[in-house]
């Protein structure tokens, strides 16, 4: 039996609090492009989704050290589902469309180190009790992501469409050489409410390509809004170069 190799450093610490998810359904056709090598997608109840996520971004440290003025901001990101198989079982996890924030080295880093899909413009945001908006400056106008909610967040229940959206524990990222890399994400369940009055005001055209327009145009089929908590997360790691 091969030896089981050690989970990799960790890279990141912090804390993701009032994640705001708007969940909207997306022709497989256009994800499937985008889909990394070694993945693959993964539907909900036979559709594929996509959500546009805004959160907090809280006491980041970076290889355990802060930096200076990049330890709090605000996220803004379009998102879908995949998955892959391993010998252990599925790991479910995400990739990114595109990934705002308010702050231009962050966004350099993530671009050239590991080709994350970033993007730095001003940002804002309010997190009050029943009503949660972020908010990004682009294409010379504010666009924004809100909702409201009420009463106490509840536990996520197996099997259902909050867990779906927010049990993603791995990330995967298409690298320049057209691999894949694979990281995970650590964190507690969280706890969440239903969204109500959800709304989503951007360019969807020019931020994400015109083939997101018109399903971020409608009706999201879902939006949810989670506690969040402290998260780990570990060192990216390409696929095929022998961990599982």
């Amino acid at each position: 039996m091969p030896a089981t190799l050690p989970p990799p450093r960790v890279f990141l610490t912090a804390e993701w609090r009032s994640l705001l998810m708007l969940n909207y359904v997306v022709d497989p056709a256009v994800l499937r492009p985008l889909v990394p090598h070694g993945v693959e997608l993964d539907l909900w109840q036979g559709e594929a989704l996509v959500s546009m996520v805004g959160f907090l971004f809280l006491h980041t440290k970076v290889l355990g050290v802060p930096v200076p003025f990049h330890q709090d901001f605000e996220e803004v990101n379009l998102r879908f589902y995949v998955r892959r198989e391993t010998p252990e079982g599925w790991r479910r996890g995400v990739t990114f469309v595109r990934e705002i924030v308010p702050r231009l080295a962050i966004a350099t880093v993530a671009r050239v180190l590991y080709n994350e899909p970033y993007l730095a413009c001003p940002m804002r945001h309010t997190v009050a009790p029943g009503h949660c908006e972020y908010a990004w400056r682009f294409g010379g106008r504010w666009n924004s992501i809100s909702a409201e909610c009420e009463g106490e967040p509840a536990p996520i229940g197996e099997g259902s469409a909050e867990e779906f959206i927010f049990e993603h524990y791995w990330g995967y990222t298409r690298l320049r050489d057209g691999s894949t890399a694979e990281y995970q994400v650590e964190h507690p369940r969280w706890r969440s409410w239903t969204a109500k009055k959800a709304r989503l005001d951007c360019d969807a055209a020019a931020l994400y390509g015109a083939d997101f327009a018109q399903p971020l145009a409608g009706i999201p089929v879902s939006a949810f809004l989670a506690e969040g908590s402290p998260i780990t997360v570990r060192r990216g790691v390409r696929l095929g170069t022998g961990r599982s």
